[in-house]
């Protein structure tokens, strides 16, 4: 209810007002002259003027007083409180308002732990709130000083503000003393309902410890480290029984090594439990406490902890082979397997789906495997794996290898020592390839046309042609040159089909014949390919225009696209099969990228030089991958590459002596690559190009090198712990380093690499 009243500041100013009936007593005879009426009217104003200047000096006020209020309730949900506990809280909140809430009074509610979120605005009703709280809140911290805050946000300006805090006030975060002062300056009034509770004791797992890396068979110890935060008391000397349970899970399997019952004392205890691995692999250890009474220990939530360590055997490597063609590098991994080095053989439609699955191995054999069947995260995985984990990386020639695999324009381009695009189109001649695009009635299906267009034009290299044909009424080149190179266009036409709305084309016919007179304005190009996606619903095309692609030397590969009668798929199929092509029935639209990167690597086929025997030339034979190798057979053939220009750490070993050109001609090459050492040989292992190579002891002494020298490092310098905690949202890492003598190695200058999930 709002009532008004007048009140003064300095009322003894008051008193001047009895000059007024003066003033006017010595004004009335003075204005005779002006008549009766105008005489009232200036006394009038001359009273009214000498009444306001003296209302001024006694600062007269119009004071308006409100009797509503406004009561934000500060609700305490972090871990701190038992969740019984926690639920009497909310009772009260409620139980609060019904009693004490009058008229027109707003109450809200505000929850907090690390933050604060609103749960009830301020509203003038008697709001209760439910047995759930809806609000998401970090429950690990306490932060009354943000529950506050957000508090004095919400108080409107037309009523007293008030806030109730309900709380065991252990605050770990913020200053809410500090703003409990500001907020009272600001007119805000504080109450407080401390909650009471008996403090449990807590056993907090803080850390398991282990070496990083370890000889398979070598003992050594793991400790856990766990702290009672119990009080012992005369009565109660705070020990809690119960069982550490420790595991340790290696290979997609958990074994549990110790299940043994403690006694936990008030304070920090430290358990070491020795241990033995007869298995190489990437293990993960986790130690858990398991009280015999769960009354015993406050929050389960930090029982447990977790460490990893790599246990190293006589050289672990992963050959990853196309699945397509089993068994291609059967004779590579014999012998390498001969030598010692434990090799898993993994095809290319089984791969790793995390970092962690490649942590085992030391290094990593891409043996002969086209870019389209991996994903954009296992290729980054790939690289992160050698730069950030220290892993090796080597890359095998052959035709699905290098820019003759589509491994253009990705990150293993990026960490192998030589450029997977060839820019002079001197040495290897140019191909050409164009995309006919055709709304599918396919979900999204202009969203997937861009897409797939786009991996295409990844695929290929600078020197290649490329252009994309959409029907918009007409059939029009998406980008009005028809059939441009890829070098100095690639950022032109990723715009271009940014913007692309193919329609319904209703005709093959004129996209076709468009294509081919497209195609015969190339007669540089080496390599003419088209690919069309389609629904298969428009007219096939003439005869005389499939007669004049196959005279231009253009094979066709289609791609059916929600097809939804037998006369379109078999037009696209027939289509296909009269160039020399690929038909694909597509029925998921996740898998036309793929398709597209495969039918793009036919345009990357010149990369391949196969044109006669060569012998590899030895530029560096000191280094460590050709020591003893003596005379190397001819080659028939490689992929070939360009060298990383400004690279100095590159180390080209082998090189062919054709073609001519020093920057194309690289056959063997190494440098390191972050913590890693990656490799390229561009011609392949004995399937095809070297098999002369097979019945040499060359063959052996090289692959088995060139494996070695690639490997991660196994240190052994030294004794490192790693152990890590995490500590209010932050992740503190802890080093002990000894010699061999088991002396601390001070002063140390350490470096760290923090790899994402």
């Amino acid at each position: 209810m709002l009532t008004y009243h007048l009140t003064f500041a300095a009322p003894a100013y008051l008193a001047l007002l009895a000059i007024v009936p003066v003033l006017w007593w010595v004004s009335f005879r003075r204005l005779a002259a002006l008549g009766p009426w105008r005489r009232w009217v200036v006394l009038g104003f001359r009273g009214l003027l000498a009444t306001l200047i003296v209302l001024t000096l006694a600062e007269a006020q119009v004071v308006r007083t409100n009797d509503r209020l406004t009561v934000v309730y500060l609700l305490d949900q972090s871990l701190s409180i038992p969740a019984p506990q926690r639920r009497v809280m909310m009772d009260f909140i409620n139980a609060d308002i019904r009693a004490h809430r009058r008229g027109k009074d707003r109450v809200g509610v505000v929850v907090f732990g690390r933050d604060a979120a609103v749960e009830i605005p301020p509203f003038d009703d008697n709001v209760q709130l439910e047995q759930t709280i809806e609000s998401i809140v970090d429950p690990e911290c306490t932060s009354l000083a943000a529950a506050m805050k957000l508090a004095q946000a919400l108080f409107p300006e037309d009523a007293a503000k008030r806030i109730v805090i309900v709380s065991d006030g252990n605050q770990n975060l913020g200053n809410a003393a500090e703003q409990a002062q500001a907020m009272s300056a600001a007119g805000v009034s504080i109450d407080a309902v401390p909650v009471r509770y008996r403090t449990r004791a807590d056993v907090i797992v803080e850390r398991v410890t282990l070496p990083p890396d370890i000889r398979r068979g070598e003992p050594f110890d793991l400790r856990v480290v766990v702290t009672n935060t119990a009080e012992p008391t005369p009565r109660d000397s705070g020990a809690v029984r119960g069982r550490i349970e420790l595991r340790a899970t290696a290979g997609g399997r958990t074994d549990v090594l110790s299940d043994q019952p403690v006694v936990l004392p008030p304070g920090k205890k430290v358990f070491t439990i020795r241990q033995k691995i007869e298995a190489a692999n990437f293990y993960t250890y986790e130690a858990r406490f398991i009280p015999n009474r769960p009354d015993d220990d406050a929050f389960s939530q930090n029982n447990r902890a977790t460490a990893f360590t790599h246990v190293q055997g006589k050289g672990q490597v992963l050959l990853i082979e196309d699945y397509e063609h089993p068994g291609e590098f059967a004779l590579l991994t014999d012998r390498l397997r001969r030598q010692g080095l434990e090799v898993e053989v993994q095809p290319s439609n089984q791969l790793f789906s995390t970092l962690a699955d490649l942590q085992p191995y030391d290094t990593v054999l891409l043996a002969n495997v086209p870019r389209e069947h991996f994903s954009d995260g296992q290729i980054a995985m790939l690289a992160r794996n050698t730069q950030q984990m220290g892993a090796g990386l080597v890359m095998l020639g052959g035709p699905n290898s290098f820019g003759a695999g589509g491994w253009t324009n990705t990150e293993v381009e990026q960490a192998m020592p030589v450029d997977f695009q060839i820019k002079s189109f001197k040495v290897v001649p140019r191909g050409a390839l164009a995309m006919i695009m055709h709304a599918s009635e396919i979900a999204e299906g202009n969203h997937w046309q861009k897409v797939i267009a786009k991996k295409a034009i990844e695929a290929l290299g600078p020197q290649d042609y490329c252009g994309v044909i959409h029907w918009n009424g007409t059939s029009q080149w998406l980008w009005s040159a028809g059939l441009l190179a890829v070098g100095p266009n690639r950022d032109q036409m990723m715009a271009r089909l940014d913007r692309m709305t193919p329609g319904d084309m209703p005709d093959f016919d004129p996209t076709m014949a468009l294509a081919a007179r497209g195609f015969s304005q190339l007669p540089d190009a080496a390599v003419k390919h088209l690919i069309i996606i389609s629904d298969g619903d428009p007219s096939p095309p003439n005869p005389g225009t499939i007669t004049a692609l196959k005279k231009l030397g253009v094979t066709i590969s289609t791609a059916a696209v929600g097809a939804h009668q037998a006369a379109g798929s078999s037009t696209l199929s027939a289509i296909s099969a009269a160039t020399g092509g690929k038909y694909y029935v597509v029925n998921n639209a996740n898998s036309l990228p793929r398709i597209f990167q495969r039918e793009a690597r036919r345009v990357a086929r010149p990369l391949i030089w196969d044109k006669q025997a060569v012998r590899p030339q030895i530029k560096m034979p000191s280094h460590e991958i050709l020591g003893g190798l003596g005379n190397i057979p001819p080659i028939t053939g490689y992929v070939m590459t360009n060298k990383k220009e400004g690279s100095p750490l590159v180390e080209t070993l082998l090189t062919s002596p054709e073609p001519a050109s020093d920057e194309n001609n690289t056959l063997l090459a190494g440098w390191t690559y972050g913590l890693g050492k990656t490799v390229a040989f561009t011609s392949d292992a004995g399937a095809r190009w070297t098999a002369d190579w097979t019945s040499k002891p060359m063959y052996d002494k090289l692959f088995g090198q060139m494996v070695r020298w690639s490997m991660r490092p196994a240190g052994g310098s030294g004794k490192f712990t790693v152990a890590s905690e995490l500590v209010d949202g932050q992740v503190r890492v802890v080093v002990n380093a000894l010699d061999k003598n088991d002396e601390f190695l001070n002063f140390l200058s350490m470096n760290a690499t923090a790899v994402g999930p």
